[in-house]
């Protein structure tokens, strides 16, 4: 460590901060800390260890400075982000590139020089005043091939408060590491604060990923996916680190399927936000081990995987009691849960779609709440946001398996991708082959877009498993390492398209929410090969009989020939549309895109047009045995 970056850490580092620092001999470690003081300026700085009081003090800042408010329920706090701060920033988040990098046109980039001046000249002074928090975690479990050092300093006791919850302490991790310079860094802060704690400066949020020292910026914004630095932001990072090292990093959950005789099956799935991607990671009898990112590494000869987090930042709307009754059982008794943008009345929380009515009048993003008032823009203010979030640990749920630490990680024996599709994908299906399930429901995943992120809903979007907005390489590479990744593999893990959004005629949608449990427990059966399936053009499709065996045994209910007639067909002009849709974007905006992806679109139009010329547009799964 130089003079001058000593010297300033000495300086503002006071009694044991300093030393737990020091334990830690890594010199960058030193100067990035050290850079942050001098640049952000806080009155006071703690570095956080592993240890239990640690943890504990940045709990209670949180709702000492009033980030966080104590709810009725014992642990419950609640947070509120701004108004105008409620979902990641697509616009304000840019990747910094140096001179000779290209990322392709659909990722937003800034130079590095430029980019760099321009979010540390925001970042200047704004912690002053302040209390800061250094907090080390690990990404994925410690002490094992999948780990990822982090460290990230804010003056958000709120965001640190959820980074506990959400990812495993890593400071034991960082001295196991020594001098070594392979860990992911962030700097936040929430800039200048309104009378109601938020962040005052929206408009100049800034959310910078440098992808070459591996390092996140943000600034002016409070809403954990622009600030939880260890999600999405270093997704970005890790996606890069697998690309030189022969992993893959997604944007996936890992549940265990339970079939009969006792058999767990692991799957991975890769759903964008609000598409049903934490409802299937938290199926009711099944066992989460994830909701959100994975790490698969290829351990001798097998795809395995593992939970890059350990607690969930999920979406509530719809979260209620018959639905989801495992997450909401946590949501309503003692223990350590944050909400965040929901509605408070005399201490106790509601959200959208709860299963119950809603107060006419209380506490929310928008501050003193009634029906029918108008925000600043204008808009009509709903009780709750739509995008309103909880975080909790997974080790506070009843079915949370056994493996999530496990530094082996669990065998992957299936994959899914998931979209809101009201039109085109049936329920689910299987793929033809690793590459056509790449190709043809990874690389062309769809989705009509929700509140999870700024902007307009209901827009067909374009999201490579559901992936793009954190992709940080060529999109085109990205598909190719997902198909090179099968190489390594004695056996693939099989590859399943889901869609939970289909609609009928009168626009009504096709399945209830339960329905899933059903589709999970049918891709368990086919990965072990205990039921058939039936060829169709754009994969394989199950059987009326089997799903009907399915519906009775899970669910309890009966499942008419009618229902697997409307739900089963395939829908084929709708389909060559889709084909149409992903190969311009291929054609025309990702210059490196593999031939294969080509030549797979192109054989998925041949066989639907065959089946077309025979049956006509919808075409009944029965028909094509």
């Amino acid at each position: 460590m130089d003079q001058k970056c000593e010297q300033l850490l000495r300086s503002r580092l006071q009694g044991e901060n300093y030393q737990k620092l020091m334990d830690l001999p890594n010199p960058k470690l030193h100067r990035f800390i050290a850079d942050a003081i001098e640049l952000c300026d806080p009155a006071t700085v703690v570095v956080c260890t592993d240890d239990s009081s640690d943890i504990a003090y940045v709990r209670k800042q949180a709702v000492a400075r009033q980030e966080e408010t104590p709810l009725t329920i014992e642990g419950h706090t609640v947070h509120f982000d701004g108004y105008f701060d409620q979902g990641r920033d697509k616009d304000k988040t840019k990747y910094l590139v140096p001179p000779g990098m290209n990322l392709g046109e659909r990722l937003n980039t800034a130079g590095k020089a430029e980019g760099t001046a321009e979010v540390r000249a925001l970042l200047k002074g704004q912690m002053a005043g302040r209390e800061a928090y250094v907090r080390f975690f690990c990404l994925g479990p410690v002490n094992s091939a999948f780990s990822i050092s982090g460290v990230q300093i804010t003056d958000s006791a709120y965001v640190g408060h959820s980074e506990d919850l959400l990812y495993r302490s890593g400071y034991e991790q960082f001295k196991r590491l020594g001098d070594g310079e392979d860990f992911f860094r962030v700097m936040h802060s929430c800039g200048e604060l309104t009378e109601g704690n938020v962040s005052k400066n929206y408009e100049d949020k800034r959310i910078y990923i440098d992808l070459e020292d591996e390092l996140v910026y943000s600034v002016n914004t409070q809403y954990g996916g622009n600030t939880i630095g260890f999600k999405k932001l270093a997704l970005r990072l890790a996606i890069r680190k697998a690309d030189r090292e022969g992993w893959l990093s997604e944007h996936m959950f890992v549940v265990g399927i339970h079939g009969p005789k006792g058999r767990k099956t692991y799957f991975t799935g890769a759903f964008p936000s609000a598409c049903g991607k934490t409802s299937t990671a938290m199926l009711p009898g099944e066992s989460i081990v994830g909701d959100d990112i994975a790490y698969l590494r290829i351990i001798d000869g097998e795809a395995r995987a593992v939970n890059v987090e350990s607690g969930i930042f999920g979406i509530i709307q719809d979260v209620n009691s018959k639905d989801d009754p495992v997450i909401y059982k946590v949501l309503t008794t003692p223990g350590e849960v944050i909400f965040s943008n929901i509605l408070i009345k005399d201490g106790k929380p509601y959200w959208l779609g709860m299963g119950q009515a809603l107060p006419k009048d209380g506490v929310n993003y928008a501050g003193q709440w009634h029906e029918g008032m108008k925000g600043p823009d204008g808009a009509t203010v709903s009780a709750a946001h739509k995008n309103a979030r909880y975080t909790v640990s997974l080790r506070a749920l009843a079915n949370v398996d056994p493996k999530l630490d496990d530094p082996d990680g669990i065998a992957v024996s299936g994959i899914i991708y998931g979209g809101r599709d009201s039109d085109t994908w049936v329920p689910v299906q299987q793929s033809l082959s690793w590459d056509h399930g790449v190709i043809a429901m990874g690389a062309s995943l769809e989705s009509e877009t929700t509140a999870a992120t700024i902007g307009q809903e209901g827009v067909r979007a374009f999201q490579p498993m559901s992936n793009l907005d954190f992709v940080a390489i060529p999109l085109g590479k990205y598909i190719q390492n997902h198909l090179d990744f099968a190489k390594g593999l004695k056996e693939a893990p099989t590859i399943f398209a889901v869609n939970y959004f289909l609609k009928g005629a009168d626009g009504k949608y096709l399945n209830g929410m339960a329905d899933k449990a059903v589709w999970a427990k049918w891709m368990e059966r086919r990965v072990n090969g205990e039921v058939e399936a039936i060829e169709g053009p754009t994969g394989w499709l199950p059987v009326y009989a089997d799903l009907k065996a399915l519906f009775k045994d899970v669910l309890k209910q009966e499942y008419t020939p009618e229902q697997y007639a409307e739900q089963f067909s395939i829908r084929v002009p709708e389909n060559i549309k889709k084909i149409d849709r992903i190969e311009e974007i291929y054609r025309t905006q990702v210059p490196d895109t593999p031939q294969i992806v080509f030549d797979t679109l192109a054989a998925q139009r041949k066989r639907l047009q065959e089946v077309q010329a025979k049956f006509g547009d919808r075409v009944h799964p029965e028909k094509l045995r």
